[in-house]
């Protein structure tokens, strides 16, 4: 019976070992897969709202067709982003092609995470600042393109984008002189 339990206890080990190595060598495979190259933004194309950057001319911006893997407490950083018209989210959502109203908690995700609309209107539970909220997905936060009309002349997403609108700042109790950037953990709902 003890080499039973010794033989069983070794094995879950080994597969604790092997399941983590798998998530580690997954984590890192997701480097960058590209660059664009920055061009200047015609007169008044850029929306600086929500402290949101222009593209600059010339300056290289990593592309990623990849984000980290899912898990019940995926790392991101969370960014401020309005998904009403005329606001810094440039065109309208991906998953409906409409703008929404910013009061609402919705967000944008990386391009990886987006998974081909694979998330539209699913719910994540995203948690930071001692506080969780759950948020309905309804665009992409190009990872792949950028500095384009079609997404305001911004540069691409980083691979681990969780990009809210304000309805999700306040309901984390963020302090609205600290939004614009925060890490946090989100999962799917």
């Amino acid at each position: 019976m003890k080499n039973f339990s010794l033989a069983l206890y070794i094995i879950m080990l080994l597969v604790l070992f092997v399941t983590n190595s798998f998530w580690e060598i997954e984590a890192k495979a997701c480097k960058p897969s590209g660059k664009i190259r920055g061009k200047k933004p015609p007169p008044k194309k850029c929306n600086k709202e929500n402290d949101s950057v222009c593209c600059a001319e010339g300056e290289l911006y990593s592309t990623f067709n990849c984000s980290p893997p899912v898990t019940h407490h995926t790392k991101a950083y969370l960014t401020l982003n309005s998904f009403e018209k005329n606001g810094d989210g440039g065109g309208p959502s991906e998953c409906d092609k409409k703008f929404h109203s910013d009061d609402i908690p919705i967000v944008a995700l990386s391009t990886g995470w987006f998974h081909k609309k694979g998330r539209c209107f699913n719910n994540i539970t995203i948690s930071g600042n001692g506080r969780k909220v759950k948020a309905m997905v309804v665009d992409e936060c190009d990872s792949m393109r950028g500095c384009d009309e079609a997404h305001d002349y911004q540069p691409p997403c980083d691979n681990n984008i969780v990009d809210a609108s304000k309805a999700v700042w306040v309901a984390l109790g963020v302090p609205s002189d600290d939004w614009g950037g925060l890490d946090i953990t989100w999962s799917d709902a």
